[in-house]
């Protein structure tokens, strides 16, 4: 039961504040309002936002993934740092047991910032991972990363 783990470093026009804010402080609220096309809704399941919070993405009926379940393990927004685990997502199926990420936003020069992921994949039991099927699954990610990225660009005032 090997774990696959990919480290990505990814530049942004975006303040690290502002990224964060958007990505992990108010998601709940801004996906499904500028990704209607994608989210249908962002719903805790338990928990407030704080550690131990599991928040449940919903996605639009016809897409390739229905839903996606998150627990936050940990959050710090002074240093624009978050350690949460995919726990459940029906893109899963038999192969996926869990997926850990950690996300640090950094400032980079000219008022954007670096983005540095970490996420390890873990397989259930007895199963091989192909990396790549995740890398299909990490593009994805990687669109509604950029998808943000872009509406925090054209609308500078949000979380300024």
């Amino acid at each position: 039961m090997a774990c696959i783990t990919f480290d990505e470093t990814l530049a942004c026009p975006v303040a690290p504040h502002r990224m964060f804010h958007a990505l992990f402080l108010d998601a709940h609220n801004l996906m499904p309002k500028i990704m209607p096309h994608a989210i249908k809704n962002v719903e805790f399941v338990s928990g407030d936002g704080g550690s131990g919070s599991v928040q449940q993405v919903n996605f639009v009926d016809g897409g390739p993934v229905k839903y996606l379940k998150n627990r936050l393990d940990s959050k710090d927004k002074d240093n624009f740092e978050c350690k949460y685990t995919v726990i459940g997502c029906d893109a899963f199926g038999d192969k996926v047991d869990h997926i850990v990420n950690e996300v640090k936003f950094e400032a980079a020069p000219g008022g954007g910032s670096i983005c540095k992921t970490k996420s390890i994949y873990h397989p259930k039991a007895g199963v091989v991972l192909d990396e790549e099927e995740i890398k299909a699954g990490k593009e994805r990610s990687q669109g509604v990363y950029k998808f943000v990225e872009n509406y925090l660009v054209e609308n500078p005032h949000v979380y300024a």
